[in-house]
């Protein structure tokens, strides 16, 4: 089996001298342009309790063409075709890493990790590409984070019963010029639709992170894999 190479990061109780056992993982894709080290900072700033011991897993996305950048070939989940606000997407290449994030979380549960304790993660781009992957995996799982992101296949998806009642976190800055706040908000809705229990928070900030968020992002963490 060949996998997305990853940087690959144990929180503080895993790495510790004692030798804790990862029993949880967080598969965590980045946004367009970027790579797997975007997020892999942000690990010692969840401040994760010592009695968790997590497998933080980062992905990076293969180089392609992307139209909405005049063809340039840059890390990216799938094709951008145009930036209004519906985002037309390349759906296939949307798919084809969604089904590559399964084969991440395949190897986790053969690593040990029961599938309930794996948490999908993504910015931008790579939270359009967890929700897919999420709600198609026929493994259950413990949640879904999308920070700063849309679901563009909520009218194409055809979701597998086992997360049926998957957790969703959805994060949001209120001044985002890249991906509209409308959009985190249209997920939301969809998602609800769906059936699945969702939090929605909001922040002032353009496209990123802040300290603020990060700790909701922890809180959130802590709640599903306690």
């Amino acid at each position: 089996m060949t996998y997305l190479p990853a940087i690959e990061l144990l929180s503080p109780s895993a790495s510790n001298p004692s030798g804790c056992t990862p029993t949880a993982s967080i598969i965590w894709l980045h946004g367009l342009g970027a790579d797997g080290n975007d997020f892999a900072g942000i690990v010692p700033e969840l401040r994760l309790p010592s009695s968790l011991a997590v497998r933080f897993v980062f992905p990076h996305a293969p180089s392609i063409p992307v139209t909405i950048n005049n063809g340039y070939v840059m890390p990216a989940w799938y094709d951008i075709l145009e930036m209004d606000v519906q985002r037309r997407v390349d759906e296939v290449q949307l798919a084809r890493s969604a089904a590559a994030v399964h084969a991440l979380i395949e190897r986790e549960v053969e690593r040990g990790v029961d599938s309930r304790r794996i948490i999908l993660a993504g910015f931008s781009q790579g939270g359009a590409v967890i929700l897919h992957a999420a709600l198609t995996c026929s493994r259950p799982l413990g949640g879904a984070l999308s920070l700063s992101s849309y679901f563009p296949t909520a009218d194409s998806i055809t979701p597998d019963a086992a997360n049926a009642g998957l957790p969703v976190l959805i994060c949001h800055g209120t001044h985002d010029p890249v991906v509209s706040e409308i959009l985190g908000k249209r997920a939301d809705a969809a998602l609800q639709a769906m059936g699945h229990p969702t939090q929605y928070r909001s922040y002032r900030m353009e496209h990123s992170v802040c300290l603020e968020e990060i700790r909701d992002v922890s809180a959130w963490f802590q709640k599903i894999l306690a």
